[in-house]
């Protein structure tokens, strides 16, 4: 490893080949990082060219992090390193539209994989080596969806309650070592989530969304001042603020006109 490599640092950015993890590792890129960017489809192999700004190095990896091969094909590619972590960007999820009982079961387990389990052992993984050499930063991305029940998105909103509150907990036990954790809580983002998701016959699939330009630059700034959590834009923070103090039932049926498909 150069010198010059070791002064620039090193960002691992999940989900990182469209939405708010491709515009996440941009922002690690723009500020010197090299990168190690991960996805599970080959699109990420072209995306390292928008990456590769200002002499940064971006290495792609393929890999599906609803498995534990996925994983530990991403503990392997941050060994060849041969440097430090400097920065976690956990950004990789999926979501899944519609009644529960109409899901098909495996997509069900996918979306927990991929939220709960792959995110949790990547976190465990890295904050470890993080911890022992004193410093890190990692970024978790969850989403408002987490502070209410998500009728028609129920797996997913719960998914997103497990990162919300999982990232609080590591931050406050990570107290006086050196490593922070900071939680993004983005609304409805203009990505790919909703088509893949299904959801493009809901009042939330088809209504105006964040840019995820913009939602990334709210996460990544946060986690470089070491802010516990961050409620991307004004409208997302007013929702956040009222589901606080709103019956879970209300929140319930709320949800399910944003998120229940349209009849035709």
């Amino acid at each position: 490893m150069s010198e010059t490599q070791r002064e620039r640092g090193l960002a691992l950015v999940t989900g990182a080949s469209s939405g708010i993890g491709f515009e996440l590792a941009k922002c690690a890129a723009e500020r010197g990082y090299d990168l190690l960017v991960v996805a599970d489809d080959e699109r990420i192999l072209s995306a390292v060219s928008a990456f590769t700004v200002r002499g940064v190095k971006a290495t792609p990896v393929i890999a599906d992090l609803a498995t534990p091969a996925g994983i530990e094909s991403v503990v392997k590619a941050i060994a060849t390193q041969g440097r430090p972590v400097d920065l976690l960007m956990a950004n990789a999820g999926q979501g899944l539209g519609d009644a529960f009982l109409d899901q098909d079961l495996l997509r069900v387990q996918r979306v927990i994989n991929t939220n709960i389990s792959g995110t949790v052992a990547l976190v465990h993984h890295v904050g470890n080596l993080m911890r022992s050499s004193g410093s890190g930063r990692i970024l978790l991305t969850g989403s408002i969806a987490g502070f209410m029940p998500g009728s028609f998105q129920a797996v997913y909103n719960a998914t997103k309650a497990f990162i919300n509150s999982f990232a609080l907990a590591l931050r406050d036990e990570l107290t006086d070592t050196g490593v922070t954790v900071t939680c993004l809580m983005p609304g409805p983002t203009d990505t790919e989530f909703f088509e893949r998701a299904g959801m493009l016959d809901t009042p939330v699939g088809q209504g105006k969304k964040d840019d995820p330009t913009f939602v990334a630059e709210v996460g990544f700034d946060a986690m470089m001042k070491g802010d516990g959590d961050v409620v991307s834009g004004w409208k997302n923070k007013i929702v956040t603020a009222v589901a606080n103090v709103t019956p879970a039932g209300v929140l319930a049926k709320h949800h399910r006109q944003m998120a229940e498909p349209q009849k035709t």
